[in-house]
């Protein structure tokens, strides 16, 4: 356990872990049409900004799991946070498209490694109860705030600096949360006589996430059936066939499969898809709408999200007491179904509307967010064994990633069919553009509407006296 008196910064590093990872997923969006100009990025390469992270952060997950259960929580935290450092001072230095590219790759492959690591420290560096729980709660909600955040900061640094201040804001903050770390955070992982590192299963399911996450990021540009694309959904399809089979025989497994009967992980990993297929495409489709349907420019459209900001915050502080009242199945079903109410308000937007037209949809969306991401990893902590909590945590953040990638594909495949083109968004007329965003924000609307099946169907319902035993305190 961390010292009494390092708490407090031990849960100040960690909550900050938590904000930039969700900082950096959304405040490129805003930053990408300058540096798109800038490097001379085509529509179909600019992609790649976004997709060389999720590519990487996707598909290291489950080792970054693994990893810091064998080798100790804080040491993966320190090596994943200097990683992500290191990629976030190459892309502001970045002069070629290919640099920044593989600086975003390493970004993501530090976040690969950091987030499991993250909450797995959470739930060793503070008691089981009310002070994990509070810890728990100020974490995840910083998750769900720094997501509406980064695009309000994305405009002002890519407005006021340039798109690199994107980048290097995050340098000085990895630098002190490396130098804290070794002294706030107790160390933790498993003990085990042979530290078996499973390499048949971790290559196998690594390698078949990266080809399955390559194939959703390429195929609404390529193709569904294009021969550049289908050959690697297969492959992967074959060695996520053939880890079955690794785990099942290996007498150490990366993933025991007994984990899944743990109807509140199962229902996590499940929550978290859902979640990054509906909440996640928003941060995408609204910097398209107020940059390219209403011409806002970097700053304006970063301060158009402010009100989902403010809203994800306002949320977080009641999750205490509707955890207590409704519990954690009821508390995720409430999130999804603000969502839903969020969703069907934005698709009425209009190529001649305003901010003031965006702000009740994304208010309640932001309410509903901060339900959903906080309570998802509670009800995903709830019942693992100690032994396996960097894994059961990469299931969650997988089941994140994924989802993005799947909710994205879906959603461009729907508006092609829908609009009968191929054409890429960004090249879109105003027009045209509006009602491409406005079928995106249906087919979300629907995902939550899954979303609130999961919870209920899924999810673990507890009796009326256990719902205390949840609790939160969130405390800002």
């Amino acid at each position: 356990m961390s010292s009494s008196k390092f708490k407090g910064l031990a849960l100040f590093i960690l909550a900050i872990s938590q904000l930039v990872m969700a900082l950096d997923y959304t405040i490129i969006f805003v930053a990408m049409p300058s540096l798109g100009n800038e490097l001379g990025f085509s529509a179909n390469h600019l992609q790649w900004v976004v997709s060389a992270f999720s590519l990487a952060y996707g598909g290291f997950l489950l080792l970054g799991g693994r990893l810091s259960d064998l080798l100790g929580r804080r040491r993966m935290f320190i090596i994943a946070m200097a990683l992500f450092g290191l990629g976030s001072l190459l892309g502001g230095l970045s002069e070629s498209q290919l640099m920044l590219i593989i600086a975003r790759g390493v970004q993501g492959l530090g976040g690969a490694l950091l987030s499991p690591a993250t909450l797995s420290l959470i739930v060793s560096n503070f008691n089981e109860g009310a002070e994990r729980n509070r810890a728990m709660g100020i974490w995840a909600s910083m998750g769900g705030v720094g997501l509406s955040l980064g695009l309000l900061l994305g405009g002002v640094l890519t407005s006021y600096i340039g798109w690199e201040a994107t980048f290097f804001v995050n340098v000085p903050i990895a630098l002190v949360v490396i130098l804290l770390a070794p002294i706030v955070l107790a160390e933790s992982k498993v003990s085990t006589a042979t530290r078996h590192y499973d390499a048949a299963g971790t290559i196998s399911v690594t390698a078949g996430l990266l080809l399955i996450v390559y194939y959703l990021i390429q195929s609404p540009v390529e193709g569904w059936f294009s021969a550049s694309t289908l050959p690697s959904v297969l492959l992967g399809a074959v060695l996520f066939l053939a880890f079955i089979m690794i785990e099942q025989r290996t007498k150490e497994p990366l993933i025991a499969f007994g984990l899944f009967r743990n109807r509140n992980l199962t229902g996590a990993a499940l929550t978290a898809f859902l979640l990054s297929a509906s909440f996640g495409s928003l941060y995408y489709f609204l910097t398209l709408y107020t940059q390219g349907v209403l011409h806002y420019s970097a700053i304006q459209s970063g301060l158009s999200f402010l009100p989902l900001t403010l809203s994800a915050l306002l949320g977080a502080r009641f999750i205490n007491r509707i955890l207590t009242k409704i519990g954690v199945a009821g508390t995720i079903a409430a999130g999804m179904g603000l969502g839903t109410i969020g969703f069907l308000l934005l698709t009425r937007l209009s190529e001649t509307g305003t901010t003031w037209g965006i702000i009740p949809g994304t208010v309640i969306i932001g309410l509903g967010q901060a339900l959903v991401f906080t309570t998802m990893f509670i009800a995903g902590s709830t019942g693992v064994d100690p032994k396996v909590q960097g894994v059961a945590s990469a299931l969650i953040s997988t089941g994140q990633q994924i989802g993005g990638a799947v909710g994205l594909a879906v959603i461009m495949a729907m508006i092609s069919a829908g609009m009968g083109t191929n054409e890429s968004l960004e090249t879109m007329m105003a027009t045209e553009l509006n009602q491409a965003i406005r079928t995106a924000f249906q087919i979300a609307a629907v995902t939550t509407l899954l979303g609130i099946a999961v919870a209920f169907l899924v999810l673990k319902q507890p009796k009326a006296s256990e719902n205390t035993d949840t609790k939160v305190t969130i405390s800002h």
